[in-house]
């Protein structure tokens, strides 16, 4: 009995884990007036509670449901309660004397033999408490987390560069074995939340793409847009909810299209090393990347709808920035319904329109994109058309791709994409199939071999050019 008392003693932090005042509460006899307590592996603590019941009557259960919830997480307020009530009990059993000499005396026993254990204790959580105040006086900041990306990319093409002039009648080859290059793309994020359901964004951006890396094959996807390291200030936005199915975003500056919606479907979108898996029927001829404004709405648990409209800064002398938002020269604007699941189907379709500069003074595009996920495998596509009036363009792209195939977290996929143009004589296209391994919760290696079919040469003098290419891409997230 005495060693039983002792354990209870020492348990009852765990053990009290529910309300114990309230009228819904009420004393219980025996441990079989609860009934989600039984002697089984998921109740370890059954011998302690049977005890507390039985021995000592201060458990009490949930009269309407005759329940103990001994998962249910309990305040400081439930466990001095509790505390008390066994106090009160064991108070009652020393007075009435149902607790003799000897037994009191092993309780006194057990203290002394446990004492150093009960100091150590002592002193970790005295530690622990220190740590705490340091960590909290020395923080960065209560509602700025800093997050940040490195991106490397080793490019090499390989085999011969084809190019055709005049229809194939001049044929012209180069060795390329030896133009290795290398890129990098260095990415630090400052995210504030103020209300827990909103985040402030600053982000800092830095990257050479002075090699033009696969150029055949529409760029590399994580790339800079920069041709030198000087810090730029990428991303500058506040997005916040409104009840449980709004989101908005305003934002300053490298927001449009794609950046609006919750989901751009394709799973290539991220994994993949060119940037045509993005994929680029977001990016075809649209305008803005200055101020912009946008939300979505969630339908159901499933659907959901998003905006978004765009508009150019002003400062590279296309138009004045005192036109203001609405008279900018280059914007964009989106609107993408989606149907995102849990199981096989996810799908969407978009309308976007860009106001551009030049002959172009805007593009229609009408697109559809797909997934289905089979579990560790998937299948997915786009496909788009895009429209300025005189000129049409299709483009589609569509491939497959297994999770998990070697290793936990690591993905295969390869996909074929006919990008867009305005004319069938310049008909740019490109096959990737990449790999990317998790090395470790910071480091994702990608190796991807890629082809890019491209035009090089004009409307009076048609021809076309290709390459292969071997590509290695080290992403470091923190």
């Amino acid at each position: 009995m005495s060693n039983k008392l002792w354990k209870v003693l020492l348990a009852s932090p765990v053990l009290l884990g529910m309300g114990f005042a309230g009228s819904a509460n009420a004393q219980v006899s025996t441990i079989d007036e609860l009934v989600d307590v039984s002697p089984t592996p998921d109740n370890w603590a059954f011998g302690a509670l049977q005890s507390l019941v039985e021995d000592y009557g201060c458990i009490e259960g949930d009269l309407g449901t005759r329940t103990y919830r001994g998962n249910q997480f309990m305040t400081r307020y439930e466990f001095a309660a509790g505390l008390n009530a066994c106090l009160d009990s064991i108070r009652f059993l020393i007075a009435d004397g149902g607790l003799d000499p000897d037994t009191l005396a092993t309780i006194q026993r057990l203290q002394e033999e446990f004492a150093a254990e009960l100091a150590t204790l002592r002193g970790r959580v005295d530690a622990l408490e220190a740590e705490t105040a340091e960590l909290r006086a020395q923080q960065f900041s209560t509602t700025t987390k800093l997050r940040g990306q490195v991106d490397g990319n080793l490019v090499a093409p390989f085999g011969e560069t084809t190019i055709q002039i005049g229809g194939g009648n001049t044929g012209i080859t180069s060795d390329t074995d030896e133009n290795l290059a290398f890129t990098a793309r260095a990415r630090l994020n400052f995210d504030s939340s103020f209300t827990g359901d909103d985040r402030l964004r600053v982000r800092l951006q830095a990257g050479d793409d002075d090699f033009g890396l696969l150029g055949f094959a529409g760029g590399l996807a994580n790339s800079s847009g920069t041709d030198n390291l000087d810090v730029v200030i990428d991303d500058f936005y506040y997005s916040f909810g409104v009840g449980d199915n709004l989101d908005f975003i305003v934002a300053a500056n490298s927001i449009a299209t794609d950046d609006f919606v919750v989901s751009t479907i394709v799973p290539f979108d991220g994994p993949s090393v060119a940037d045509p898996g993005g994929p680029v029927l977001y990016d075809f001829d649209m305008g803005g990347g200055g101020f912009a404004f946008g939300g979505s709405a969630a339908l159901g648990d499933s659907f959901v709808i998003d905006a978004g409209y765009s508009a150019d800064n002003g400062e590279n002398g296309s138009n004045d920035p005192r036109d203001g938002i609405a008279g900018a020269a280059s914007q964009s604007y989106i609107v993408q319904g989606s149907y995102i699941s849990d199981g096989l189907i996810d799908a969407a379709v978009a309308y976007m329109r860009g106001n551009g500069d030049g002959d172009r003074n805007f593009t229609n595009t009408y697109a559809g994109l797909l997934n289905l996920d089979f579990g560790q495998f998937f299948v997915a596509g786009t496909a788009a058309w895009h429209d300025n009036g005189d000129d049409d363009d299709f483009s589609w792209m569509a491939g497959a791709g297994i999770n998990d195939i070697f290793f936990e977290g690591s993905t295969l996929g390869a996909y074929y994409a006919d990008l867009p143009d305005y004319n069938d004589r310049l008909d740019p296209s490109m096959f990737e199939v990449y790999l990317g391994v998790p090395v470790n919760e910071f480091l994702t290696i990608t190796p991807a071999v890629i082809y890019g079919d491209l035009d090089t040469g004009t409307l009076a003098d048609p021809g076309d050019g290709s390459q292969w290419y071997g590509a290695l891409r080290a992403t470091f997230s923190f």
